[in-house]
């Protein structure tokens, strides 16, 4: 992990303390609301549907045992709202039929941030102290500016890695936190990094998706989308520079937002992405960024090129740890070894083939911890959840762990010697559900029941459909499959990408549901990234899981060879999947099968 200098350290420090200084002001009355506002959104502290919402950014993924307990402390200790607050939210959710809103949680986001949404605003300096203390803070997670920059869950370990995007990703990191140049955008700006020839951070959909590779020479560089983005207007990126010298990669992106910060509508709102920039401009955006970007190296002296001796020393923060005291056992005793605890334990044998993944070491592998289950919503962990993983890590993994873009947390550095003993801890803490990438492994945001821009809630949903695929056998027959939820348009459920996505929309007050079918987030399994299409009007909410229903019935009718259910949908058309989805309203598919 990188380990941040004394420099880093003060820097987020002064940021806590500059903090308290503004909330003590605005609680003595000195700061107005108007006046404190933009400057608590600057560390991550919005006002919710019911109570402040705290944003946590985690770099590129990774976290430590340490900042696992800090999270863990803060779920415990201040995740808890004033008594009256929680009772008029509890009120509102009943006449919703809703009976419950958890408290004491942290929530994972997909885009490798963490949120809490109890936190009185009267606690927060105390909870920035705490996350300072670990070198953690809520900086640019909100706001009109380069927010978190993400990456690949298993960048550094992954068997189809070409080069490891850390160390990109933590340069851009320094370069982009309080750019004064970039600190008022149009619009909120996102990066994401891979190094792999697998897509698994949702490049494609991000304002800039970087894509590490090598040129015909061998070099090293990056391929260069801009303007991707979900929310009302779906847009994959589009490739704006097929290869791009590693060194320039800096002075590069001052160009794209330079330009965007120049000619990005102010005016809208909804129209202020840099998606909309791009949609409108097209050859006329590039040719801006590419005379800008020869100004800023030919006639500016390229100050942001990156030197080898830079690059060389951030990248010394990411070699890989030291694995001293961990047993040494041959490859073929360990596959003996597996191969007769999977075959003594199907559930084991799962585990196996849906959590654990190849890892660059061939003693090693990476682990995703899954706690998607019945009565806890994606992505949602508790505190006493958040000490067990950080106990895990420790045990495990080195210290070391990744927040996932599905909201799973993944060990990267598991001895294959010691699978089966995580997989005992694992289960015994509820973490070993063996359902990564299948149906139950769901992408969801908090929607209605926290997040007050959401037209519906997005937990219940989520819920009943968990509820309605416990069978393990079935799930695995279904095979891999993104489903998404949001509880609006702006899409932090990644529902336009799901290969089955679910939109909470508003009709007259009340919660309905748009499905799409036919998304892609741009992985190996999903091909090029797309907006799925939507298969008829909005359903009601008891509606959905039997809607759901109806679509992988159909594609268990009309499946060849195996293929997976968006390879099916993609050979046959939409058109059998939305005759059976709407078919689904007049008679449930479950009980269409009883009958």
């Amino acid at each position: 992990m990188y380990q941040y200098t004394d420099f880093d350290k003060q820097f987020v420090k002064l940021r806590a303390a500059q903090h308290r200084d503004q909330l003590e002001r605005w609680q003595a009355g000195k700061l107005a609301d108007d006046e404190f506002r933009p400057l608590r959104l600057q560390n991550g502290w919005y006002v919710q549907r019911y109570a402040p919402m705290l944003r946590v950014a985690v770099p590129y993924g990774e976290l430590s045992s340490a900042q696992f307990r800090v999270l863990a402390k803060i779920a415990r200790e201040y995740d808890e709202p004033e008594a009256e607050v929680y009772a008029e939210a509890l009120k509102i959710q009943g006449a919703m039929g809703s009976t419950q809103l958890p408290t004491h949680y942290a929530h994972f986001t997909t885009r490798q941030n963490v949120q809490f949404n109890w936190i009185p605003l009267s606690k927060s300096a105390d909870v920035m102290d705490l996350l300072a203390s670990v070198n953690m803070h809520g900086i640019q997670t909100s706001g009109n500016c380069i927010r978190n920059i993400t990456s690949d869950e298993r960048a550094g370990i992954a068997v189809d890695e070409l080069a490891d995007p850390r160390a990109f990703a933590e340069i851009l990191r320094q370069w982009s936190t309080l750019h004064p140049e970039f600190a008022f955008l149009p619009r909120k700006f996102k990066i994401a990094i891979i190094g792999a020839t697998e897509d698994r951070a949702a490049t494609a959909w991000h304002d800039v998706g970087l894509h590490l590779i090598k040129n015909e020479a061998g070099e090293l560089g990056f391929r260069v989308l801009v303007g991707g983005g979900m929310g009302r207007t779906p847009i994959p990126g589009t490739v704006i520079r097929e290869f791009l010298p590693w060194n320039q990669i800096m002075n590069y992106l001052e160009a794209v937002v330079r330009v965007y910060n120049r000619y990005g509508r102010r005016d809208n709102m909804y129209k202020a992405r840099i998606k909309i920039l791009v949609k409108a401009e097209g050859q006329r955006y590039f040719d801006d960024v590419e005379a800008e970007f020869k100004q800023i190296v030919e006639h500016d002296g390229g100050q942001h090129t990156i030197p080898q001796s830079e690059l060389d020393r951030v990248s010394a923060s990411f070699v890989p740890p030291s694995l001293a005291g961990r047993p040494v056992v041959s490859a073929e005793a360990v596959d003996t070894q597996l191969r007769q605890a999977a075959d003594a334990d199907p559930l084991f044998a799962r585990w196996l083939a849906r959590n654990v993944a190849p890892h660059k070491n061939p003693s090693l592998r990476a682990v995703t911890l899954s706690f998607k289950r019945l009565g806890q919503a994606p992505g949602d962990a508790s505190a006493d959840q958040l000490d067990t993983i950080a106990d895990l890590v420790d045990r495990f993994s080195a210290g070391e762990a990744r927040v996932t873009h599905d909201q799973n947390v993944l060990l990267p550095w598991v001895s294959a010697s010691q699978l089966h003993e995580l997989y005992t801890a694992a289960r015994a803490a509820g973490f070993a559900s063996p359902n990564v990438h299948l149906l139950t492994d769901m992408i969801a945001c908090p929607g209605g029941d926290f997040c007050a821009l959401a037209n519906a809630r997005s937990i219940p949903i989520a819920e009943a459909i968990t509820e309605r695929y416990q069978d393990l056998d079935e799930l695995d027959d279904l095979g891999e499959i993104d489903l998404h939820i949001s509880g609006c348009i702006n899409s932090c459920g990644h529902h336009h990408s799901g290969h089955i996505g679910i939109l909470g929309v508003d009709k007259d007050g009340k919660e309905w549901y748009q499905v799409t079918l036919g998304g892609a987030d741009g992985s190996d399994l999903s091909g090029a990234a797309v907006a799925g299409k939507v298969v008829g009007p909005s359903f009601s909410a008891a509606e959905v899981p039997d809607v759901i229903e109806a679509v992988l019935g159909t594609y268990r009718d009309l499946r060849e060879n195996g293929e997976n259910f968006i390879s099916t949908l993609r050979r046959v058309g939409l058109d059998p999947f939305k005759a059976a989805a709407n078919a689904a309203r007049a008679v449930p598919a479950h009980a269409a099968v009883a009958a």
